[in-house]
């Protein structure tokens, strides 16, 4: 059926959707959650249905797109388009066949994710298959078929060198920006890292909204390649590139429900260093009670099953387990975070020691295992590497190379509110609790709101006065830092 679009300005977020008058859907026999194809010359893409029962919205004769089905297909308020019904995904019986405990080979899993990167499949579908993953676990044969097809489902940068070496943190510990303090030090060894990262979907801060504040970090992937082959190194967002894209889409429906299968947490994170055509990779499990991963004894299964599935694709990987019990560094939210990473680069006074220590400590271990320092002496080098500027020389370069915003610690802006939080009696601080200091930051408004979020004081373990500063927490309206305090003041920092 041959219809006139309309832009409505609506953003559904990771699928297409389009909105019919009930008339036009009677006409074609299609209902809410129903599939169309939509195509407008040699453009198609497929769309889930939803249904107008009066004029006012979407008129008889007309299909109301919304914001990403209107861009996808480059349409204007004159084009006409054409929608067909289209039958429910094979990938769907795959799905309920994993809801059924039946293992899946690789073309099933293939189908299932190629499904999910061309958006195809509903929010609803979407949930299931995570959860079938999540109850039903995932041999490693099967997470090794899902690494393969998310890979495969997606563009791949592919460097004319050896080693290229990446670095991956499971996540859960505020202010642990290692990335960008790792990144120049490796690349000013001459070791290539093209370093892909995340925003954040639940922390105040993911590395490339830190990194954001330094320069820009939407990096199509032709530029990435021309950045890593000039300079060695780069820090983009791994959002705007076509790197496994099924994984973007799963980790959306993941967070909100808190289910990480042990299966789609390997794959994914395999599958993105896959990508940039790794084949040194150090992965970092911070472990603790209110960490992603809460037990040791889980961190060593994970670990296992690592070293498992990357042996399949011929990876070098090295992995640590790490202390996640608390923040790490001071500075929580982007430009705080991006203060701490200056400091250290710059071997300022201010620098956080535990996160310049940890840095170094990774950076050294890839140096390791990149050939450019013997065994036990990649700190040295690595500290050297830092010590003596040449890291920051490096990460002026990469920075400048992604179009550079801000390089001069002096010239971050942080949040113009602000409140001290400080002790209420003398003793020892017992916790500064991860989730809750991540809660905090977050009502203050970052990662939204760059300047917003918290600097530490103090750490775990550490003596306090009564009346000596614990942390400020910054925000960029009154408003948000009255919602900080409300927050602070249910959950209350722990002094013994």
């Amino acid at each position: 059926m041959e219809l006139k679009s309309k832009n409505i300005l609506i953003k559904a977020g990771s699928f297409y959707v389009c909105i019919l008058n009930i008339d036009d859907a009677k006409l074609l026999d299609v209902w809410p959650t129903d599939r169309v194809e939509i195509s407008k010359g040699k453009k198609k893409i497929v769309a889930i249905v939803d249904v107008a029962r009066t004029d006012s919205l979407v008129e008889p004769g007309t299909a109301g797109l919304y914001y990403e089905t209107f861009g996808k297909l480059g349409t204007r308020k004159i084009d006409k388009v054409n929608v067909t019904p289209m039958p429910t995904p094979v990938s769907v019986k795959f799905i309920k066949q994993k809801l059924n405990g039946v293992p899946l080979n690789y073309e099933q899993i293939y189908t299932i994710i190629s499904d999910i990167a061309n958006n195809k499949l509903t929010d609803i579908e979407l949930t299931y298959f995570i959860a079938a993953s999540y109850m039903r676990g995932m041999s490693l044969k099967e997470t090794e078929y899902l690494t393969r097809a998310m890979v495969e489902t997606g563009q791949v940068l592919k460097l004319k060198r050896k080693p290229v070496m990446d670095k991956h943190c499971i996540g859960g510990i505020p202010g642990n920006r290692t990335t960008p303090i790792i990144v120049p030090i490796v690349a000013a060894a001459g070791l290539a890292i093209p370093k892909t990262s995340s925003r954040s979907i639940t922390s105040p801060a993911g590395t490339a909204d830190t990194v954001e504040v330094f320069c820009n970090v939407t990096i199509p992937i032709d530029r990435m390649k021309k950045i890593v082959e000039k300079l060695d190194g780069c820090m983009v967002w791994g959002g705007a590139l076509n790197l496994a894209p099924a994984d973007d889409n799963i980790i959306k429906i993941e967070h909100p429900l808190s289910l990480d299968a042990e299966g789609n947490l390997i794959a994914s994170i395999l599958a993105k260093k896959l990508s940039v055509g790794a084949t040194k990779i150090l992965i970092d499990i911070p472990v603790a009670p209110d960490a992603k991963i809460k037990t040791r004894e889980k961190a060593e299964r994970l670990k296992n099953k690592f070293y498992a599935v990357a042996k399949q694709f011929g990876l070098d990987i090295k992995i640590i387990i790490t202390d996640g019990s608390q923040p790490i560094g001071n500075g929580i939210g982007p430009a705080l975070e991006a203060r701490d990473i200056l400091w250290i680069l710059t071997g300022h006074p201010r620098a956080p020691k535990d996160l310049m220590e940890k840095s170094v400590m990774m950076s050294g271990m890839l140096l390791q295992m990149g050939g450019k320092a013997k065994p036990g002496k990649g700190y040295d080098i690595a500290k050297e590497i830092l010590d003596s500027g040449k890291a920051y020389k490096k990460f002026c370069e990469i920075v400048e190379a992604q179009g550079k915003n801000i390089a001069d610690v002096d010239k971050i802006p942080l949040g113009k509110f602000n409140f001290v939080y400080s002790a209420p009696k003398s003793g020892q601080i017992a916790e500064i609790n991860n989730k809750k200091i991540n809660l905090i930051a977050r009502f203050a408004g970052a990662p939204v709101e760059k300047g917003a979020g918290i600097y530490l004081y103090k750490h775990e373990h550490e003596n306090v006065e009564k009346g000596e500063k614990i942390f400020k927490v910054y925000a960029e309206s009154k408003r948000k830092l009255a919602i900080a305090k409300r927050i602070l003041k249910e959950n209350p920092v722990t002094i013994k």
